[in-house]
């Protein structure tokens, strides 16, 4: 005990990892996260809406073909749920703060800003409405 400290190099290996990677192996198990898109991790809304936190990276091919799929989502529910994407090559501190093992991941918030569920993988726009439902949200 004589100065001495541990220090967190688990999280910096990794984010060096994935830099490193340049983003191959999306869809595999990943431990960071960044944030691209509207808005940040999981603040809370400036109006209490539900809100849907995508977690993946621009190269990703299964989180490519959910873009539109978000985009139209953000259009079609504008004021009544969020829609964020988090690009986690980016921003590959994101991964941790949101426990990320894998991209894409989908983060379900409700209005009070409590996780509510989150699924890993691609997830269409019929399963993300089906998952709302099924969690009791009106939107």
């Amino acid at each position: 005990m004589h100065g001495t400290r541990k220090r967190a190099t688990g999280p910096l290996l990794l984010a060096l990892a994935v830099a490193l990677a340049g983003g191959a192996g999306c869809g595999e198990k990943a431990s960071a996260s960044g944030e691209a898109r509207s808005g940040g991790a999981a603040a809370p809304a400036a109006r209490a809406i539900p809100r849907l936190v995508d977690l993946g990276a621009g190269k990703c091919i299964p989180c490519k073909a959910m873009a539109p799929i978000l985009e139209q989502l953000r259009a079609d529910y504008a004021g009544r749920m969020e829609v964020t994407f988090i690009d986690v090559w980016q921003a590959p501190e994101q991964a941790t703060a949101h426990r990320i093992q894998m991209i894409p991941t989908q983060i379900f918030y409700g209005a009070d800003g409590r996780e509510l569920a989150r699924h890993e993988g691609f997830m269409s726009r019929e399963e993300i409405l089906a998952q709302w439902k099924a969690l009791g949200v009106e939107l």
